[in-house]
């Protein structure tokens, strides 16, 4: 059996129910990948790259898993799929996505997966959410913690926190 890992995900919707679509790919996250340790707040946010469609609702996600990153990644894949998500042009609108950030003190490059995110440090609606739970955690490459990072980070979209009262 692997070693347990510490990794970080990151999760986002922007279409239905999107605070529901969350909290179902926790629920299948946890069965099918590994105990969620700590969860961020969820956070609202205009799409990143691709302007006219609805906001985003984003959450990062601590989880412990004894899988391997290719074994996570399949699984992610699986869930965004049961969930309802379609295959779409890049940076598109959707039901569910589900990122792989951060594995551990894993670096990996293949044409699937990088490992850490190659783009987390561009993007305030993955920092702000990951800064919540992980504000001390160092990136393996550039060095800095997210909390660094945050600060460095020139993305000019507003990430609001949603009030979950209401």
């Amino acid at each position: 059996m692997a070693e347990k890992q510490t990794i970080y995900l990151h999760t986002g919707s922007n279409l239905g129910d999107r605070i529901s679509h969350l909290a179902q790919a926790c629920e299948m996250l946890e069965t099918q990948v590994g105990k969620i340790s700590n969860q961020s707040r969820l956070y609202e946010t205009e799409a990143w790259g691709m302007k006219d469609q609805p906001n985003f609702i984003n959450q990062a996600l601590e989880v412990q898993t004894e899988l391997e990153p290719e074994e996570v990644l399949f699984h992610i894949k699986k869930i965004e799929k049961e969930i309802g998500r379609q295959e779409n042009k890049r940076w598109h609108e959707r039901i569910i996505d589900i990122d792989i950030l951060f594995f551990g003190e894993t670096t990996l490059s293949t044409e699937k997966l990088k490992i850490p995110h190659p783009h987390c440090h561009e993007r305030m609606f993955v920092l702000i959410p990951l800064m919540e739970i992980a504000g001390d955690l160092v990136h393996p490459i550039l060095n800095l913690t997210i909390e660094e990072l945050y600060m460095d980070c020139e993305d000019p979209l507003e990430v609001y926190l949603i009030d979950e009262e209401e």
